[in-house]
């Protein structure tokens, strides 16, 4: 039976009550209880007491052996109020060209509510007059016998019935010839159809003037659905969804609520069906929507399933959403595609977002040690393993697509609390193969990192599945997963999504210093790059306080000059240039450097990278002798040694630029920013924080050189384009609209210079204080 439903019967549902022996289920209810399954076997006709019925003694049972009724609905937890799927079931109304004769086929994956649509469409085409016949599908005696009995309700003689049965008539024939001839229109449900092959090789399926037939399946591709009119049901959308917990637990906490609720659940029917029964009958607890929700985050599947009426788990796997897949699992098992959950442990060893089908590239999987999973998985079997996936609705394939005109990218994609279900049910032998392999793939699947804004549209998408990663670490791949993450985030940084880059290196430093303690490397590695990230968002003192803290670590743990705590005091000098403290970030740099060129050497990318951000803390603090002796051979070596469209030797030219301005060689300064922001837009891609840094340095040589009108141009683009990308209170974007109106003043334009002012100087001087060179510079356009 289809557990995929949106709710559970409501008070004075109807009792169903028989027996039967054979291979069938009986069913019954009784008030506002759950339908439940029993199992039997249907005797063979040889085992039944028969009766003479014509000459030539053929026998007939003395009651046949089918399913009690097909005349109700028989939906293990029928929906007390169908959310959503209006435009589907006015669909599934529309009277069709020509009258009946319709097949419908609703598909998507357990869970999803296929057989609550069923439900509500048999009840009201009964409601309208109909006959309704209800038939389970889920496996080959229990269909069969539920056709047949579907023949005898529609007037088979008991003869026929047993000539069918015994194999002397042609079963499907029978059935068809009297719904064919039915004096009344019908509607016929087969449920839970997810192996076609069973309808098909009776030829069960056809279509009938007298009536509609409607299929629900997980299966989405089969070639049997030609003829069908295909429906995919999906996740409910996040208002119904929470909707669907309220019907259920009114009092557990207020619609907002229930929407994070639902967040969690993925908005899956079923989870929700689960859930809100759950809060419903507590009985020796009382959680909120709010507790429930802090819960699932803890025990996701063990926690839903105890939403599940008393003794699902002895009745079958589709009242739980721990088991509920296992029924696919076992099919494609059956049909020679075990491989399939090995690729589903897999993935979930990721995140439910779209996964980029390169990270299961060929050549990878063969060296990622599947073969030492259980079943084996290699590459010759990983294409008909991935297509069942998605066969069966257990995946679905997608295109997301890119930004900044870039191609989409074609990912796989599954619900997350399958993910997680599949992950809690993995045998622990297997656990760790799997997370080498999944951690080894979204390593193969990392862009270059010589060209971060060619793969930032790839970054994105894997961003998610390395902090998935290191929500299932345990202490044998904890450093393994920090290092990937540490990567990622860095990566990410590099490109431009700081908000990201933050995100993901915190999730690390916490999983490190869990599995891995405080004084670990790969923690400290962590803790540095959330550092140097938290400054980019705006949290200047938070950086520089977290930065000295990894620094002393650091200095303790790996010693003095060891090449990573030199990284640390490079990475401290920006966030205290920013808070106008020059000497002590020119001192964390130089000690950098002298510790960089022993360790690395001069051409290594550190020491270069720490040699030009000298530059610019040179020009603030005034040291422009020194600058001017360093500066040319800064900007030559980096050209050398690491090529002109690489990301340190751009930044070198845009210092260099930017210190020219400070030395009053405006000229000099427009080829070098010039420079600068081609490259930037080169190496980086149009839309980077980086780009509109470039832009306003330019902007002030422009202006400096007399071009106002260019330099305005420009200064509004770095403006916007700030604001855009980091945010409208981000100090560097305020510290971008008070430059803004020092070129409009330049410019002549003094209403709108010192309105913006008016608006933003005060801002500045908080974030930067009294002392910084801009402020000073600016402060006197406002007048007396």
């Amino acid at each position: 039976m289809n557990q995929g439903t949106e709710g559970e019967r409501g008070a004075g549902g109807p009792r169903i009550e028989g027996e039967a022996s054979g291979h069938g289920r009986v069913y019954q209810a009784a008030g506002d209880q759950l339908i439940t399954e029993h199992h039997h076997h249907y005797a063979s006709p040889e085992q039944l007491t028969r009766v003479p019925v014509g000459p030539a003694g053929v026998s007939a049972p003395a009651r046949w052996p089918g399913p009690d009724t097909v005349r109700v609905p028989l939906a293990e937890r029928p929906p007390r109020v169908l959310r959503d799927r209006r435009d589907l079931m006015s669909e599934l109304r529309r009277p069709r060209t020509g009258g009946d004769g319709a097949i419908h086929l609703l598909h998507g994956m357990g869970g999803s509510g296929k057989t609550a649509v069923a439900y509500t469409l048999f009840q009201e085409s009964v409601g309208n007059g109909r006959i309704g016949l209800w038939v389970n599908a889920s496996d080959r005696m229990t269909l069969r016998a539920g056709m047949l009995a579907v023949a005898a309700d529609r007037g088979a003689e008991t003869g026929e019935l047993v000539a069918a049965h015994s194999g002397q008539r042609a079963a499907a024939d029978l059935v068809w010839h009297y719904l064919d001839h039915s004096a009344q229109p019908w509607l016929l449900v087969i449920d839970n159809a997810d192996d076609p092959a069973i309808l098909d090789e009776g030829g069960w399926l056809r279509a009938s003037p007298m009536g509609t037939v409607l299929v629900t399946s997980r299966h989405a591709t089969s070639p049997l659905w030609r003829s069908a009119v295909r429906h995919k049901i999906d996740v409910l959308p996040l208002e119904d969804a929470a909707q669907v917990l309220c019907d259920f637990a009114p009092d557990a906490g207020s619609h907002s609520e229930a929407e994070q609720v639902a967040r969690t659940l993925g908005c899956l029917p079923l989870a929700l069906t689960l859930a809100g029964s759950y809060l419903a009958h507590q009985l020796l607890e009382s959680w909120t929507m709010s507790e429930y929700d802090e819960r699932l985050r803890e025990e996701t599947t063990d926690l839903i399933d105890q939403g599940a009426a008393p003794g699902a788990a002895a009745r079958g796997h589709r009242q739980l959403v721990s088991r509920t897949w296992q029924i696919t699992l076992d099919t494609l098992a059956e049909h020679g595609l075990p491989q399939s959950t090995t690729l589903l442990r897999l993935l979930s060893c990721w995140g439910p977002e779209p996964l980029p089908l390169t990270v299961l590239a060929r050549t990878p999987v063969d060296a990622a040690g599947l073969n030492h999973a259980d079943p084996a998985l290699d590459s010759p079997q990983l294409e008909a393993a991935l297509r069942a996936l998605l066969d069966h609705s257990l995946s679905s394939l997608i295109e997301v697509p890119g930004g900044d005109g870039a191609q989409p990218t074609r990912c796989i994609q599954s619900h997350g609390v399958l993910l997680d279900s599949v992950a809690s049910a993995t045998p622990p032998q297997q656990r760790q193969v799997l997370m080498e392999a999944a951690i080894y793939l979204l390593a193969s699947a990392l862009p270059e990192e010589t060209s971060p804004g060619a793969g930032k549209e790839l970054l994105r998408l894997l961003a998610p599945h390395a902090t998935a990663l290191l929500r299932r670490a345990t202490r044998e791949t904890a450093s393994a997963v920090t290092r990937l993450a540490v990567r990622v985030a860095a990566q990410i940084y590099v490109a431009g999504d700081y908000e990201a880059a933050l995100a993901l290196a915190k999730a690390a430093a916490e999983s490190a210093q869990h599995l891995q303690g405080p004084d670990h490397p790969d923690t400290l590695a962590a803790r540095h790059q959330a550092g140097d990230a938290l400054w980019r968002v705006g949290r200047i003192q938070e950086a520089v306080d977290l930065l000295r803290t990894v620094l002393t670590d650091r200095e303790r743990v790996l010693g003095p000059d060891h090449p990573d705590t030199l990284l640390t005091s490079a990475a401290m000098a920006l966030p205290l240039l920013l808070l106008s403290r020059y000497a002590e970030g020119l001192a964390c740099l130089q000690r950098a450097i002298v510790g960089q060129q022993h360790a690395l050497g001069e051409g290594h990318p550190e020491t270069l990278r720490s040699r030009a951000l000298t530059l610019e803390i040179l020009a603030q603090a005034g040291e422009l002798e020194e600058f001017l002796r360093v500066g040319p051979q800064t900007v030559a070596d980096c050209e050398r040694f690491l090529g002109p469209d690489n990301p340190v030797t751009v930044t070198a030219y845009s210092n260099y630029a930017f210190g020219m301005l400070h030395a009053g060689s405006p000229q000099d300064a427009v080829a070098a920013a010039q420079r600068a922001l081609e490259g930037r837009i080169r190496v980086l891609g149009r839309e980077h924080p980086l780009v509109y840094s470039a832009k306003l340095v330019l902007s002030w040589a422009l202006m400096l050189s007399g071009s106002h009108e260019e330099a305005v141009r420009l200064m509004r683009e770095a403006v916007e384009g700030r604001e855009r990308l980091l945010g409208e209170g981000h100090p560097l974007t305020v510290k971008a609209r008070v430059l803004l109106a020092e070129r409009l003043a330049a410019a002549g334009q003094l209403d709108e210079a010192r309105l913006l002012l008016s608006q933003n100087l005060a801002d500045c001087v908080r974030l930067y204080g009294p002392d910084d060179s801009d402020v000073e510079r600016v402060r006197p356009l406002l007048g007396p």
